[in-house]
């Protein structure tokens, strides 16, 4: 079996297994009940499998008309939203405490639950998932931004560098900038992008989780 549009389903699946492998090394790393790991986890996950749904449907869904077309792409425009919920989250973590956090991670998950009836019932174009993920991603880079120059810890200056490049990949996506029309597309070039940025982002999540730990460790010493 062919796939219909193999450089567009192959970065897909190449952004899955990065992020399934991110993923796992980031549920290894710090203590149970981390709500800062959970989260991190959560974001990755949520775009491996949005990309995993996305890779299906540009490579073997052929009927874009279809019931299966409908359903898999909502599944994916649906993950993409987690992943806006769990930026939020990480990034109250980081500039707030207490019921600050509550309220913000409790306002993204309603916002979400209003994304999610609109992609259900009304429009599936991937457009709505960026007008609901960017504003997320905006917010998570400003902590990231805040916290580097407060700190000047490396790691941050990474997240910054790495949510930057996912703005940088969806302008690209958008404007329908792509390498070559058919082999690789400008779909395939924003997966390309993302790759080198969910690179950085991980690399911050591992620094901020390690930094947090040892803070635990110190404090329980």
């Amino acid at each position: 079996m062919s796939l219909m549009e193999p450089d567009v389903a192959l970065t897909d699946y190449g952004l899955t297994i990065e992020c399934a492998v991110i993923a796992m090394l980031l549920y290894k790393q710090g203590r149970r009940g981390n709500a800062m790991r959970f989260w991190f986890v959560t974001l990755f996950a949520a775009l491996g499998f949005g990309a995993f749904l996305g890779g299906t449907e540009h490579g073997f869904i052929e009927d874009k008309t279809s019931g299966l077309h409908g359903l898999v792409w909502s599944a994916t425009l649906i993950s993409i939203g987690v992943a806006g919920v769990a930026a939020w989250a990480i990034g109250a973590r980081l500039l707030f405490s207490g019921r600050v956090v509550r309220c913000i991670t409790s306002a993204a998950v309603i916002l979400f639950g209003i994304y999610s009836a609109i992609v259900l019932w009304l429009i599936r174009d991937f457009w709505i998932a960026l007008v609901h993920y960017l504003p997320a991603s905006a917010f998570l880079l400003a902590a990231f931004l805040l916290e580097y120059r407060r700190t000047l810890s490396r790691y941050f200056g990474a997240g910054v560098a790495g949510l930057g490049l996912t703005i940088v990949a969806a302008t690209v996506q958008q404007a329908g900038f792509g390498l070559h029309p058919k082999y690789f597309n400008y779909n395939a070039l924003y997966h390309l992008i993302q790759a080198f940025a969910f690179l950085l982002i991980y690399h911050c999540a591992r620094g901020l989780l390690a930094a947090r730990s040892g803070r635990e460790h110190v404090d329980a010493s």
